[in-house]
């Protein structure tokens, strides 16, 4: 592709095999805990500073991050006819 010929593509559409889909809503739910100890950090800033704390043995890779994530319904992105 061309410089002149770049395409512009919105924050809210996903472009696949050159059809846009539109944007979707969904509902996400995260959880951030030690992964050893169970603690349940209530946001990043109080896990980031249990890291920071020279007190405790906690270390970067001892956060870990459950995300769920629920789709009501999802766009007809494969219809149309074959």
């Amino acid at each position: 592709m061309h410089n002149e010929e770049k395409m512009a593509i919105k924050d809210n559409i996903t472009v696949i095999a050159g059809r846009s889909i539109p944007k979707i809503d969904v509902e996400t739910n995260t959880v951030i805990k030690h992964a050893t100890t169970g603690k349940v950090y209530a946001d990043e800033k109080e896990a980031e500073d249990d890291v920071s704390n020279p007190a405790t043995s906690t270390k970067k890779e001892d956060i870990k991050r459950d995300v769920a994530i629920q789709v009501n319904k999802l766009p007809d992105i494969f219809g149309g006819s074959s």
